[in-house]
């Protein structure tokens, strides 16, 4: 069984395979102030109250976009689980050709996803991840990495209205009915809801037109992907575990 460890901003997603069945995955807070102890107690925690052992792991695969967590989970890697983990960087076997000005500023977590989306639904594609940020990612038909497009997160944004504003509230992130709303709470719920499914909508179409192909594929993840999928006129694949099946693939690449 291999873990798969996906570090994002905010979330760390964990995940066990078995050949290409995922058996299980957790999430986690991302702290930079973890040691590797604590994060493998974590872990150990959550295994055994999913009945799996530390030893059932051989190898563990690791993609982040937060520098300073990587060293603290490679060595969690080898005191824990006794091997060295792969580390999705420069120098990993993906198959994806990366078409950016500089290939080593494209974020591990689009990388994966690229290699996941481009395995399992074939190119074109554009790829949307609704993490801490929102990433757009255009992949040719021969699986190469053209680049994309980055906007602020949904939950940044919301964030952002409430402390920069007197007297809106922080308010739950749900869809309302209408766009034409009667109360603050609704309203601000519509702007968020309504105005990311626009954005998305519009750089989406964007991405396609320059890509040139009237079949290019558009697969969303992340933790709000299911609720913005529910009113764009673009997304087509809701994938919300995309990232791990990404790790699981560069592992047998790299085995």
């Amino acid at each position: 069984m291999i873990l798969a460890i996906d570090v994002g901003n905010t979330n760390t997603v964990l995940g066990i395979y078995e050949g290409k069945k995922l058996l299980d995955y957790w999430r986690i807070g991302t702290e930079v102030h973890k040691t590797s102890d604590e994060y493998g107690m974590i872990i150990n925690q959550l295994f055994n109250y999913s009945n799996y052992r530390l030893y059932d792991i051989s190898q563990v695969v690791i993609s982040s976009v937060v520098p300073t967590v990587m060293y603290t989970l490679e060595h969690m890697a080898r005191k824990f689980f006794k091997c060295e983990p792969i580390v999705v960087g420069p120098g990993t076997k993906t198959g994806i050709n990366i078409k950016y000005d500089n290939p080593k500023e494209v974020g591990a977590d689009r990388i994966v996803n690229a290699v996941a989306a481009y395995e399992l639904y074939g190119g074109p594609l554009v790829i949307v991840d609704f993490g801490t940020a929102t990433t757009f990612c255009a992949i040719s038909k021969y699986g190469e990495y053209l680049g994309g497009a980055i906007s602020p997160g949904i939950q940044i944004s919301m964030d952002a209205l409430f402390q920069k504003t007197a007297k809106l509230p922080k308010v739950e992130l749900v869809k309302p009915e209408t766009v034409i709303c009667k109360n603050t709470v609704n309203s601000i719920q519509a702007g968020i809801v309504y105005g990311y499914v626009g954005q998305v909508d519009y750089i989406v179409k964007r991405m396609k037109k320059e890509i040139g192909a009237d079949n290019t594929k558009v697969v969303a993840t992340g933790g709000l992907a299911k609720l913005i999928a529910s009113e764009s006129e673009t997304i087509q694949i809701v994938n919300g575990l995309l990232t791990l099946e990404g790790l699981r693939i560069i592992y047998e690449k790299n085995k």
